[in-house]
C-alpha cells in the first residue's frame, strides 16, 4: 500500500499458487501483467505477446518465477486489453473510492494493477457476480500481500462494486 518503491521493479508472484483455477490464473497473469506494462512502461499487447508465449501454461514453470499454469488465456487478454483500453476511466472510477490523502499512483503498483483489473471486471457487464469478482481479487490479494493491503483492497473493491453494481446489493 506504500508508495512506489525505489531500484528496479521485481516481477510480482504470489505466494500460494492457484492450482486448478485456470479463472484465478488468468486474473494472477492479468495483475502480473499490468504490472509489468506500467512499471516497465511497455504497450499492452506487448506484454500479453510475452505472457501468451513464455509465461502462461503448463511448460511455462512454477508460480515462484512469476510464472502461470494455469490461465483461462481469453480471460487474461480481456482484463488486459480492458484495463489498457480504459485506463484513464478506471482510475477516475478507483480514485474515486480512495479515501484520504491516497491516490491512484501512489498505490502499490501491484495493488493498483489489481484494484485497476477488478474495476475493469465490475464496470464491463453483470458477470460474473460481483460477490464474485470480490472473492476472487481478495484471494490473489492475500496471495501477494500479507500486510494490511488485502484490508484495504477489501474496502475498495467492496465500495466500487456498492457502485457500479447497486442492484446486486439490494434486498
Amino acid at each position: 500500500m506504500s508508495d512506489t518503491p525505489k531500484g528496479a521493479p521485481k516481477k510480482p508472484a504470489p505466494k500460494q499458487p492457484v492450482a486448478g483455477r485456470p479463472r484465478t490464473g488468468s486474473r494472477v497473469a492479468a495483475i502480473q501483467a499490468l504490472f509489468q506494462s506500467d512499471i516497465n512502461a511497455e504497450s499492452a499487447e506487448t506484454v500479453l505477446d510475452q505472457f501468451v508465449r513464455f509465461r502462461i501454461g503448463p511448460d511455462a514453470g512454477g508460480f515462484e518465477d512469476g510464472r502461470i499454469p494455469l490461465a483461462d488465456v481469453p480471460l487474461f487478454t480481456k482484463v488486459v486489453r480492458g484495463v489498457a483500453g480504459q485506463g484513464e476511466t478506471l482510475d477516475a472510477i478507483l480514485q474515486g473510492h480512495l479515501q484520504g490523502e491516497w491516490t491512484v499512483p501512489r498505490l502499490d503498483p501491484v495493488l493498483r494493477a489489481l484494484l485497476r483489473a477488478a474495476a475493469y471486471e465490475l464496470s464491463a457487464g453483470a458477470e460474473p457476480p460481483a460477490r464474485v469478482v470480490i472473492n476472487e481479487y481478495m484471494d490473489i490479494a492475500h496471495g501477494f500481500f500479507s500486510g494490511e493491503e488485502p484490508r484495504f483492497a477489501n474496502g475498495v473493491l467492496d465500495a466500487m462494486a456498492r457502485s457500479l453494481r447497486a442492484g446486486e446489493f439490494q434486498k
